[in-house]
């Protein structure tokens, strides 16, 4: 394989660092819980990228590690398997740099994340099953002779968890200033375990006492891996959360460094977004709604034992690319799924503190 042109690497480094440099810190909103329990709740606001979801970050990383690695060039195709957030920042980085990009996605994907990958430049070629995603992209990019950016392998290394402004760092930067500035717990979900991976080493590193949780969907592999430590373990069945939830344990998730994982229904999830929209207008996917639902477990859980102190968690994207599907009624109903009990649940701890 030849090398990639050095100065051609050394200008696409630069283009993407002055992306970053453009862009300011994403938003840490303040949940409203009763001032009398004395805990705070918080949630950064990964939507506010520019291509509007906490993926930025990561698709940032992996054409940077491509790039200084030397698997990208001025000619190299993009390929990538993905559920469809990802690829919506591929797609943008990829055209920043002029560079083609194709994505394999589940046919379910929605059709709001297709249109931005398309918008992005971005090209879809789709499967039928979601576990059929990565030999399909593996196929595509040697078939071509591209780069398989593989975010569910390579998410937890090319991202550097000891700082360079990650999601950790961030996070902790932006609450020195609040009455608990070292958060008790950061919620997170896992997809492919980057997040949760970068979150549990920085919090060692940085020797913080918070603890983290990952929430995890129906059908998803993570919660019984970590409970059981049987990291072959595979459900072979899709998440209805995007971005979120896996029917195999990806490589990129780290157990060891995850203090607990809490299993979500997807009707809780859906729930919560909805009840977030209300309290706070924030329009939020599926997968905050079940950070949101998980965060509210472990607050109440708190409050038993007499504890104060602060949480934190994501908004993960925006709701405008679910309004087809979690936000409409009928699509609910065609989920056969009941959102009521949860939602009486959720609104009964806001009122009690008991979960």
């Amino acid at each position: 394989m030849s090398r990639p042109d050095p100065v051609w690497v050394d200008e696409a480094v630069r283009v993407i660092d002055a992306d970053a440099n453009r862009s300011a810190d994403t938003h840490l909103h303040v949940f409203p819980l009763p001032p009398e329990w004395g805990i705070d709740l918080y949630l950064k606001d990964e939507s506010v990228h520019p291509t509007g979801s906490l993926k930025h970050r990561l698709a940032r990383s992996l054409l940077l590690y491509g790039l200084v690695n030397g698997d990208i060039g001025e000619e190299t195709v993009l390929v990538e398997a993905s559920s469809g957030s990802t690829a919506v920042s591929e797609a943008y980085f990829a055209r920043m740099l002029g560079l083609d990009f194709v994505t394999v996605v589940p046919r379910s994907t929605s059709k709001e994340k297709i249109e931005l990958i398309e918008f992005y430049g971005g090209r879809c070629h789709y499967v039928d099953r979601p576990p059929e995603i990565y030999a399909e992209a593996e196929r595509l990019a040697a078939e071509c002779g591209g780069h398989y950016l593989d975010q569910f392998t390579y998410a937890e290394r090319a991202t550097d968890w000891r700082g360079n402004n990650n999601i950790a760092e961030s996070i902790f930067a932006q609450m020195r200033q609040e009455r608990h500035p070292v958060p008790t717990w950061v919620v997170v979900g896992a997809g492919t375990g980057g997040t949760s991976a970068t979150l549990g080493r920085y919090v060692r590193y940085r020797r913080h006492a918070t603890r983290i949780a990952v929430v995890d969907p129906e059908n998803s592999s993570f919660y019984h891996a970590w409970r059981t430590g049987a990291m072959d373990y595979c459900t072979g069945m899709p998440s209805r959360i995007e971005g979120i939830g896996r029917p195999r344990v990806e490589p990129s998730f780290v157990p060891g460094v995850i203090d607990e994982v809490l299993p979500v229904p997807d009707a809780g999830s859906f729930a919560a977004i909805r009840l977030l929209r209300e309290r706070t207008g924030h329009w939020a996917g599926g997968s905050t709604g079940t950070n949101l639902y998980g965060a509210f477990q472990l607050i109440a859980r708190m409050l038993a034992d007499g504890r104060t102190g602060s949480v934190v968690t994501l908004v993960c994207d925006g709701g405008e690319r679910y309004a087809n599907t979690y936000y409409d009624d009928g699509w609910i109903v065609e989920q056969g799924l009941d959102l009521a009990p949860h939602r009486e649940r959720l609104e009964s701890f806001l009122a009690t503190g008991r979960w």
